[in-house]
C-alpha cells in the first residue's frame, strides 16, 4: 500500500525568520511654556501617567490673573449701554410727540428736526456703547490667553518619564520642564535584510515577541518602509505600529519580529 502524506500547512510568514527588534515610545515630547517665567508648581513626576490636556506645570501668573479680573469686570460693565438705551428711549418718545404736534402745527418743522437729531445721537450712542463691550469682551478673551500661556498641559496621553525643573527655577525657550512619553501605540523599529525588500509593504502585519520577562506575542501593522536602503549591513529599515491598550507593554524593551505574508 502507499502511504498517504497529509498536506503539510503554508507557512503564514515570510521566508526570513525571525529578525531583532526595539519596542520605542511613539514619541518622546518635552513640554515647556510658550512664554518664560519662573515654575510655580510641577503637577507631575516621572512615571505618573498623564492624560490628553492634563495640568501637569504652571508658571507665576500674579499679574496676569489680575489683568484677566480687571478685563472680566470691564466686559461685564453695562452700565454705559443701560444709560445710553435709556436716553434713547427717551428722545425716542420726545421726537414721537414732536412728530404727532407738528402734524397740527403747534410745533415747528426745525424743532423737529432737531428731535429727530437728537434722537439720531442717542441711537448711535446705544451701538457705541454695545461696540465698547464688544471690545472689552475681546480684551478679556486675549487675557485670558496670555494666561493659560503660563499653564503647561500634556498634548497626548503617556507616562512622564523625566522632570527637568523645579519650582522656584527660572524656565526660558530653550528650558523643558517635563518629558512624556506617547506609549499607546508604540513603535516597533527593525532591520530587514535586503532579501525581503518588496515584500515587506506598508499596512501589512506582523507577529512581534517582546524579550523575557515581558513575553507573550502581539499583532502589529507596518507603516514605515524605508526607500534608501544601508548597502554596508544589506539592510533597510521597517517601523511597525503596536496597539498598547492600558499601557500593558514597556517601551524601551528588545523583541524578536515575524512578517505575515
Amino acid at each position: 500500500m502507499v502511504a498517504v502524506t497529509a498536506p503539510v500547512a503554508a507557512d503564514p510568514f515570510l521566508d526570513g525568520g525571525e529578525l531583532d527588534c526595539l519596542i520605542e515610545p511613539r514619541n518622546v515630547i518635552k513640554l515647556g511654556a510658550p512664554v518664560d517665567g519662573i515654575v510655580a508648581a510641577i503637577e507631575a513626576d516621572r512615571g505618573d501617567a498623564v492624560t490628553k490636556g492634563q495640568v501637569v506645570a504652571r508658571l507665576e501668573s500674579g499679574v496676569e490673573e489680575a489683568v484677566v479680573a480687571l478685563a472680566e469686570a470691564r466686559a461685564q460693565d453695562a452700565f454705559d449701554i443701560q444709560s445710553s438705551r435709556a436716553r434713547f428711549e427717551f428722545l425716542q418718545r420726545k421726537q414721537d410727540r414732536a412728530t404727532r404736534l407738528k402734524s397740527t402745527n403747534v410745533v415747528s418743522a426745525s424743532a423737529l428736526d432737531e428731535a429727530e437729531m437728537e434722537a439720531r445721537v442717542a441711537q448711535l450712542a446705544v451701538r457705541e456703547a454695545e461696540f465698547k463691550q464688544h471690545l472689552a469682551k475681546l480684551e478679556l478673551k486675549r487675557a485670558q490667553e496670555i494666561l493659560n500661556q503660563r499653564v503647561v498641559r500634556s498634548p497626548v496621553d503617556g507616562v512622564v518619564v523625566e522632570r527637568l525643573m523645579s519650582p522656584g527655577e527660572y524656565r526660558h525657550e530653550q528650558a523643558p520642564i517635563l518629558a512624556v512619553a506617547e506609549i499607546d501605540p508604540l513603535n516597533v523599529e527593525v532591520f530587514v535584510p535586503l532579501t525581503l525588500f518588496g515584500q515587506v509593504k506598508l499596512g501589512g502585519g506582523a507577529v512581534v515577541v517582546p524579550e523575557q520577562p515581558v513575553g507573550g506575542s502581539y499583532a502589529a501593522r507596518v507603516t514605515v518602509v524605508d526607500q534608501v536602503l544601508d548597502a554596508a549591513s544589506g539592510t533597510f529599515g521597517v517601523r511597525l505600529e503596536l496597539p498598547n491598550p492600558g499601557h500593558r507593554l514597556p517601551a524601551g524593551i528588545r523583541c524578536r519580529i515575524r512578517f505575515k505574508k
